[in-house]
């Protein structure tokens, strides 16, 4: 099994702590990229074991075919990770497409 994000969605990501601190979600730097590390962590090591649903329409702007599973982080935030499974040789890869938050794309669900 192998998590991969596209380019896009690392660059969403370190820039998210920089968000994250800026917006005041968090006072220190060093918490909002804790944070942020974190979330990575969580994706990358459970996603596979997660619930995984069909992606909206919605979303097909960013793959088509997709799922997403939810990774809760605190009792206001969930993030949504939206990703295309493939095999390759005997191989699952999840191909991550795209992250958002409960704030930002909820309304899509």
């Amino acid at each position: 099994m192998q998590v991969i994000l596209l380019p896009e969605v690392l660059e969403y990501l370190e820039d998210l702590t920089i968000i994250l601190y800026e917006k005041e979600y968090f006072s220190f730097g060093e918490t909002s990229s804790k944070y942020v590390i974190e979330l990575y962590d969580d994706i990358t090591a459970n996603l596979p074991t997660k619930l995984h649903k069909p992606a909206p329409r919605y979303f097909y702007k960013y793959g088509k075919n997709m799922e997403y599973a939810v990774f809760r982080k605190n009792k206001n935030t969930s993030w949504y990770v939206f990703f295309t499974k493939y095999k390759k040789n005997e191989e699952t890869i999840y191909l991550i497409r795209y992250i958002g938050n409960n704030y930002t794309i909820a309304q899509y669900l």
